[in-house]
């Protein structure tokens, strides 16, 4: 779709939330290390999740023990590296993992490709590897090229652009492959999907959830396969602010209906 999108509504209802990180719910920084998701947002997450039955992870480019130091001191399931590690309701752990000999293999070819590239860095995920040149945007076409060999070198490893970073990982895996995961099992199953993220990696998951007759947010500007826009982080943090608080008095209605009745 092109512009204009619309805000999405405030939502009503059973539905199973998923969130991007960087982006999306904090604002990017020039390093990763300096990225923090506000409290007051943490929270309604928090709240937003118990109101759902459990029903909202976070699903990132990120690695989970990075997802969880930035939502601490709340425990959602999660779906890192763009899902080629998992974590669900019940805190079962699902992994792809690169064979350790090919990981060694692409990180030594991948660490001389960019000894030549100052600025540059690159970031071994343990089944994924994250090329950054925010420091170096001069290096964006020669960093792509070096991805795009290494995709040609090695079997089974697929792109992933982002926003000033190109990831490799195992072929198959995408944000969208994660959802789908997520809403077969409790308690996302049944629920209508709604997925928020800012990103080229996240049109894989806007895809499934658009299949899925589902709620697909883009955050910022650019084409995108979503139906709806929030123009920014600080609009995303109102929309969550008010799901929550909307939530939060649907369920006390409810909770005063229900004791009229009794009385």
């Amino acid at each position: 779709m092109t512009d204009p999108l619309t805000v999405p509504p405030v939502l009503r209802g059973n539905y199973a939330f998923f969130f991007d990180l960087d982006g999306t719910l904090a604002e990017i920084k020039p390093h990763p290390d300096q990225v923090i998701i506000p409290e007051s947002i943490r929270m309604a997450l928090h709240q937003l999740a118990q109101q759902q039955q459990g029903a909202l992870a976070l699903i990132s480019g990120r690695s989970m023990v990075e997802l969880d130091g930035l939502a601490a001191p709340y425990h959602f399931p999660l779906a890192g590296v763009h899902g080629a590690e998992r974590r669900d309701i019940k805190d079962q752990t699902h992994i792809v993992a690169l064979p350790s000999t090919l990981a060694a293999e692409v990180e030594q070819w991948l660490t001389a490709g960019m000894a030549t590239l100052p600025g540059s860095e690159i970031e071994n995920k343990g089944m994924a590897f994250a090329l950054h040149y925010r420091q170096a945007p001069q290096h964006q076409l020669a960093i792509e090229r070096l991805a795009q060999d290494t995709v040609a070198r090695f079997e089974g490893l697929a792109l992933q652009p982002g926003k000033c970073v190109v990831e490799i990982k195992p072929a198959g895996i995408n944000k969208g492959a994660a959802i789908t995961a997520f809403m077969q099992e409790a308690p996302f199953r049944g629920r209508l999907p709604v997925f928020v993220g800012d990103d080229l990696t996240d049109e894989a998951g806007f895809d499934a959830v658009n299949a899925a007759g589902g709620i697909s947010v883009k955050v910022g500007q650019g084409n995108t396969q979503a139906q709806w826009r929030l123009a920014n982080v600080a609009e995303t943090h109102r929309w969550v602010l008010q799901l929550a608080q909307q939530h939060a008095l649907t369920d006390r209605r409810e909770g005063y209906e229900s004791l009229g009745r009794s009385i």
